[in-house]
């Protein structure tokens, strides 16, 4: 069976949607219970851009690992550190504005801060790929689809132009694009949408990578195209067996799709854990902002849809609380004074929050 027949996901209400695999979280965006080291490791990640100005603090101690074959949600809105993160990993952060300024990334056991660049040729493809948020910038509109493809694979493996041709084929037929035979002699802007997506997905899975980084996948994509790319990128994940981070602001795709969440905001994790208990059960105002802005089609519309008031803040003007407080419904004077640390609320999730909504008020 193709990954296209199966059921595509729906796109309504998150409230009582689970994960698809309940596999067990640990602390604070960590897997437990996994007899080995994980495939991926972030520890205090740091990252600033420098503009001119103050630099601005993207990503601030971030922590969290993945094991193979698991789902790992960042989510968050625009300018939550999110992308930063998922380029930091493979040592794609616009030069020289963007620099990691701390912290660890190992994959499979081996630091990636301070890889040089052809040390980085030999892992992104091969070993960890990525899908970008727009395909129609990220491919060359000068070459054609099969083309692309092909380079890729003959790059990091020992296959012949032939040999690669054939398996760039099979990989668009993998992808649900019709006739990719003709398709492979195709130039992007000969591609609806979808087709540029598809065709980006079969580029970053060319190789069987053990690591995809999704930024965004669906982005302006019409609802039924996204729906099949979503069940499309979680039956490959199954039959490769696959680690995924996928990066999104939109929590009905990681209630059906992600196994863990890590909800970011200002550069830092404000909540982590399981997708069905952070999603079902939040433990910070942010969480609980997000999930009472989503539309619900499973029951009658009867109020306007909740809006989280202002702004995030300037990440080079943080301010000495929790980021989250001039926006917060609940917020208290220790808000204010003194940034929350992650703490554990249950075995395997975690909130950074001095009154969490679980708690009462």
């Amino acid at each position: 069976m193709s990954a296209l027949d199966h059921p595509t996901p729906g796109a309504d209400a998150v409230a009582g949607a689970t994960a698809p695999n309940g596999r067990p979280g640990g602390s604070v965006a960590q897997p437990s219970g996994h007899p080995s080291r994980p495939m991926l490791e972030i520890v205090d990640l740091s990252v600033e851009f420098r503009t001119g100005g103050e630099p601005a603090r993207a990503v601030r101690r971030l922590s969290l690992s993945l094991n193979a074959g698991e789902t790992l949600s960042l989510v968050g809105e625009s300018g939550s550190g999110k992308t930063a993160s998922a380029l930091s990993i493979l040592g794609l952060l616009p030069r020289p504005a963007g620099r990691i300024t701390g912290g660890s990334i190992r994959f499979e056991g081996r630091e990636l801060v301070g890889l040089s660049a052809s040390e980085f040729r030999t892992i992104r493809g091969a070993k960890i790929a990525m899908i970008l948020q727009d395909p129609l910038s990220s491919l060359n509109p000068v070459l054609t689809i099969g083309w692309q493809i092909v380079e890729q694979i003959r790059e990091h493996t020992k296959c012949d132009a032939k040999e690669a041709r054939v398996r760039a084929g099979e990989l668009l037929r993998q992808v649900g694009i019709p006739d990719p035979e003709r398709r492979l002699a195709s130039y992007p802007h000969e591609l609806s949408g979808g087709m540029r997506q598809r065709a980006m997905i079969a580029m970053a899975l060319s190789c069987r990578p053990k690591l995809l980084i999704a930024d965004e996948p669906t982005t302006a994509l019409d609802v039924t195209v996204q729906a099949q790319i979503l069940e499309l990128l979680d039956s490959l994940r199954r039959e490769l067996s696959m680690a995924v981070v996928l990066v999104t602001h939109d929590l009905g795709i990681v209630a059906r799709l992600a196994d863990r969440v890590a909800v970011m905001y200002a550069g830092m994790i404000v909540e982590a854990g399981p997708t069905e208990q952070v999603l079902g059960h939040p433990a910070h105002p942010y969480t609980l902002g997000l999930l009472a802005s989503l539309p619900r089609l499973d029951r009658p519309r009867v109020e306007a849809l909740t809006s989280i008031e202002g702004q995030p803040p300037n990440p080079a003007m943080l301010p000495p609380g929790c980021p989250f407080a001039p926006r917060c419904r609940y917020v208290g004077d220790r808000c204010r004074q003194e940034p929350p640390k992650l703490e554990q609320l249950a075995p395997q999730w975690h909130a950074a929050c001095w009154f969490p909504p679980s708690r009462g008020r």
